[in-house]
């Protein structure tokens, strides 16, 4: 969750760490600060509230440095002031320590040190690291007084620490929550995530779990907790650094939903043959004898991702004709799980770090279950835990609410539905090759998908000042009716709810009145007669109805009053991608209402990019 930014090099610190925290915004944060090192001393500027007042602070009160660290804060512990913002300090103000995550005896610790004369000034978890580290202070080094705390501290977190009695160096560690190390020409970045680095480097190393790295100006040494060495591969970034960048648009949101044209194609392509109708997976040590063999796919992921894995069981059941059951990472790590033999577990995560989602895959793979991730962080966590990766070539996304991401992740779905359905010999090459023509057309229809930005721009001017929405479809859409629900949400602040069509009148009827908007996904399919039926309800109750359908279909305009309903007329799909197709809209829509109420898109309020804690 929150951004953590480290230097050391040839540059002056403090534009550096600036720079790279304000790339870090998209994660959500309530405060921030930065520490530099100069002659010895250690010099600290924290504030409360966005950059810009870090900023204005730093104005005001001007530090240089050789190197230090920055860090936005997302409260967990204590409330989002100026004096709970990181960095933190120990007693002699030489030690300081910014910080991930949750240490969850932190008040055991805090106590003990209180006893032994230790004196805290925040309400944070974070501030024991400190102490902790300042008493096992010796004449070993920085990374040998960490290595000694961290044997008395619980919990996950990401640290980096400095010292003003072991110069010239920032020690990282992970124990969790993600860190990566930027290795530049004679210069050396740590951080939460990658895009502060593109700008400087795209040779980077992802610490994992239980690992630390010593950076000087020198180079880098990897160690594990015990400092025994650790052998790291760097990795390549491709992105471009620009595609991090606004590009012209207002909000990175709306940048990324008109990038899901191309994000679909480069996920799509070099993974599939019009001409043998063969799909290719080729990140995935699971052999075709292990994938003939699943008998049960279990789908686990977190928020969006989620709703990405309700489609991916309809997709997955009907091309490989197999069992799928979805579940909640956060929940499925509570429970006590059946894993069947010949189990597929399949985790669905945009930043491949999401900790409920990465112990749910470790459950899975404990019960027995060989697994594959569907992720767009090269490196990242779950792709290394994983003995197989579907990546989704999505580039950056900085706005909160997923966008590209998720219609990746499904065009990701659909791809590992054909090759499982091909395995397990349910699905032959020839008859797969009309899912393969209709893939390599998905960005064509997205393009024509996004031609309705102004009719949508519309609808919102219409219904923003709403205060309750209600989505339906069914079907493999009703799970798009739970994402629309969720952007609005996420974005606006206004409240909506998405239900299988077919259970409105099981309880969600009562609440339609003339104030309540439903937006209704209704495709030309086997079901729509049924969801006609659904928007005759909801009319007889006074609601105005805001439907989906497939374009050239004249049946719904026929039923539905122009002034106080709309239809809006979406690219004509085959059934299994009418959700990427129909989701566009519902993004824009979210989009829309969000700008006209005066809403932050991109970092909307008690979120955050990738939730990296419990």
């Amino acid at each position: 969750m929150c951004g953590i930014i480290g230097y050391i090099g040839t540059k002056e610190v403090v534009p550096v760490l600036i720079d790279g925290l304000r790339r870090l915004e998209y994660r959500g944060y309530d405060s921030a600060g930065v520490a530099v090192v100069c002659d010895g001393a250690v010099e600290l500027r924290r504030s409360a509230g966005k950059l810009s007042r870090l900023e204005d602070v730093i104005k005001l009160n001007p530090i240089t440095g050789d190197y230090g660290v920055g860090h936005t804060r997302w409260a967990t512990h204590g409330r989002p002031t100026e004096e709970n913002a990181h960095p933190h300090r120990d007693c002699t103000g030489k030690i300081v320590v910014v910080h991930n995550g949750i240490i969850e005896n932190y008040l055991d610790l805090k106590q003990e040190l209180q006893r032994q004369g230790h004196t805290f000034v925040t309400e944070t978890d974070t501030e024991i690291v400190a102490h902790l580290v300042e008493r096992e202070m010796k004449d070993d080094g920085l990374e040998n007084a960490v290595r000694r705390a961290l044997l008395l501290m619980r919990g996950l977190f990401a640290l980096v620490l400095i010292s003003a009695d072991d110069p010239e160096k920032i020690v990282t560690v992970r124990n969790g929550p993600p860190i990566v190390v930027g290795l530049g020409d004679g210069e050396f970045f740590v951080a939460s995530d990658i895009p502060p680095i593109l700008s400087h480097t795209r040779d980077v190393v992802f610490l994992g779990d239980e690992e630390m790295a010593i950076v000087t100006r020198t180079g880098v040494e990897f160690t594990d907790l015990f400092g025994r060495p650790v052998s790291k591969a760097t990795q390549r970034v491709l992105w471009d650094p620009i595609m991090a960048e606004k590009a012209g648009y207002k909000h990175f949101m709306l940048k990324e939903i008109f990038e899901q044209p191309t994000a679909a194609r480069e996920t799509i392509l070099g993974r599939v043959s019009q001409d043998s109708g063969k799909v290719f997976l080729e990140e995935m040590k699971i052999t075709q004898a292990q994938f003939a063999a699943i008998e049960k796919v279990t789908i686990l992921a977190c928020g969006t991702s989620w709703h990405a894995g309700l489609v991916g069981k309809y997709l997955i059941e009907q091309l490989a004709r197999v069992a799928v059951e979805v579940d909640y990472g956060s929940e499925y790590r509570y429970r006590s799980p059946i894993v069947p033999p010949n189990t597929l577990a399949v985790v669905i995560t945009q930043s491949g770090e999401t900790a409920d989602t990465l112990a749910a895959l470790r459950q899975a793979r404990q019960g027995g279950a060989c697994s594959v991730a569907i992720c767009n962080v090269v490196g990242s966590m779950a792709t290394r835990e994983t003995e197989g990766t579907v990546f989704t070539h999505a580039g950056p996304e900085i706005g909160v609410a997923s966008t590209k991401a998720f219609t990746s992740q499904l065009v990701a779905l659909y791809l590992l539905g054909l090759r499982l359905g091909q395995a397990r010999g349910v699905l032959s090459p020839e008859a797969s090759k009309p899912h393969i023509d209709a893939l390599l057309q998905l960005p064509l229809l997205l393009e024509q998908a996004l031609k309705l930005a102004p009719e949508i721009e519309d609808v919102a001017g219409r219904f923003h000042t709403r205060t309750d929405f209600l989505y339906l479809g069914r079907g493999i859409n009703y799970p798009i009716a739970l994402e629309g629900a969720l952007k609005l949400k996420e974005i606006s602040y206004i409240h909506a709810e998405g239900y299988p069509a077919g259970e409105m009148k099981h309880g969600p009827i009562a609440l339609i009145d003339e104030r309540m908007p439903v937006v209704m996904i209704a495709p030309r399919d086997a079901v729509f007669e049924k969801m006609i039926g659904n928007m005759q309800e909801a009319k007889a109750r006074g609601a105005s109805v805001i439907a989906l359908t497939t374009l050239g279909d004249e049946k719904l305009r026929a039923i539905l009053d122009p002034l106080r309903d709309v239809v809006i007329e979406v690219p004509r799909a085959p059934e299994l991608l009418t959700p990427i197709v129909m989701v566009l809209p519902l993004q824009l829509l979210a989009y829309d209402i969000a700008v006209r109420r005066g809403c932050d898109v991109d970092q909307p309020r008690n979120l955050a990019k990738s939730v990296t804690v419990e």
